[in-house]
């Protein structure tokens, strides 16, 4: 009898597995928890692991045809602006190709919680054979104007037509829109869904590894230049004179000052308008936008102790900023830790003790 083991790693990595083992035709066989270093090692299955969709990008791209990683790197590059993190540090996995002209599932995560997650099923004694976001084992409605939902530990996953993501749930308004949310309030039909998901996994992040299991290197450069060669190929493109390119140069800064004036006119009579554009970039939200922003804050206050969040107030013209209290010093490391590995950069404005407590005023931002 061919079976199938399907494991729910929990947000915090102390925490036991729930699993399931089912047949193939959709019967569970046994129901359980598996504890890290536990004395038993479970018996060997082919294993379906689902971890947080909360660290997964997931976004339906038109991409060009083309070898896997070339393809991979052109859906990269489009993304790059929704992306702090080095792209050496990220994993890229392709959906299904469906028909022609429909956008392809993309999905993007750190390759550290790669790494992190399977050293979880190292601990639980499993080696898993595929990885699915949770979001990702929901049913899609019927109708595009809805989206399914489940509570899977203190995150919200959300399915839709050609839309997916786990988020908290003081952001499901913000993240829901105007479409309609469709709850499986019943463990049987999430079961159901699970089941699914471990017989037929939707898609599976350890594809989006090097055969060799690395990182993809190269970083952006070599994420660019795939992507131009799957645009440009077979054109050969060749450098120009040096004398060329400095004429080049000095077209580019001319066109540059006109654009300003003609998209932001407000700065056509800055001194130095390059300069106020660096500022505004310092104060945007980073990529992802306020709702990535106040996930990844949300999560990293969770994970210190003691910590509480007073204040969360995204403006134009300041910038994504917000006040958290701590029992410790040390604790705002931890909290900058925690931002940075979402991709997210983590000043603090100010830093003082107010009665036994520490409060900071944080500006978060894009990476450097």
């Amino acid at each position: 009898m061919s079976l199938t083991r399907l494991i729910l790693i929990p947000a915090l990595g102390n925490e036991p597995a729930p699993y399931l083992v089912v047949d193939a035709g959709g019967t569970v066989h046994e129901r359980g928890h598996l504890l890290p270093d536990a004395a038993e090692t479970p018996p060997g299955l082919r294993t379906v692991a689902v971890v947080p969709g909360t660290d997964v990008l997931a976004r339906w791209l038109d991409l060009p045809s083309g070898g896997s990683a070339q393809v991979r790197a052109a859906a990269l590059w489009a993304l790059r602006d929704s992306l702090a993190a080095p792209a050496d540090r990220l994993s890229v996995t392709l959906g299904a190709t469906g028909p022609v002209g429909d956008p392809r599932l993309v999905l993007v995560v750190n390759q550290a919680l790669l790494s992190a997650w399977t050293d979880y099923l190292d601990a639980l004694g499993v080696r898993a054979d595929v990885l699915v976001p949770d979001m990702m084992t929901l049913p899609v409605p019927a109708a595009e104007d809805a989206l399914s939902m489940v509570a899977f530990g203190p995150s919200l996953a959300l399915r839709g037509h050609r839309f997916a993501v786990a988020v908290q749930p003081d952001l499901l308004d913000m993240v829901r829109g105007r479409r309609r949310v469709e709850p499986l309030e019943s463990e049987a039909a999430l079961e159901h869904a699970l089941v699914a998901a471990a017989l037929n996994p939707p898609v599976n992040l350890l594809a989006g590894l090097d055969r060799d299991g690395g990182r993809q290197s190269g970083g952006w450069r070599r994420a660019a230049v795939l992507a131009a060669v799957l645009l440009a190929s077979p054109l050969i493109l060749t450098l120009a004179s040096a004398a060329r390119d400095d004429l080049a140069a000095r077209q580019i800064e001319g066109g540059t000052q006109a654009l300003i004036r003609t998209r932001l006119p407000d700065l056509a009579g800055s001194p130095d308008p390059v300069a106020e554009i660096d500022r505004r970039l310092t104060v945007a939200a980073p990529p992802g936008g306020i709702t990535a922003a106040a996930a990844a804050l949300f999560t990293a206050v969770e994970g210190v102790e003691g910590a509480e969040l007073d204040s969360f107030v995204a403006d134009p013209e300041t910038g994504v900023r917000a006040t958290v209290s701590y029992p410790a010093y040390q604790d705002l490391d931890s909290l900058r830790a925690a931002m940075a590995g979402a991709g997210m950069r983590m000043d603090d404005t100010s830093t003082v003790d107010d009665g036994g407590r520490v409060v900071s005023e944080l500006l978060i931002g894009a990476e450097a």
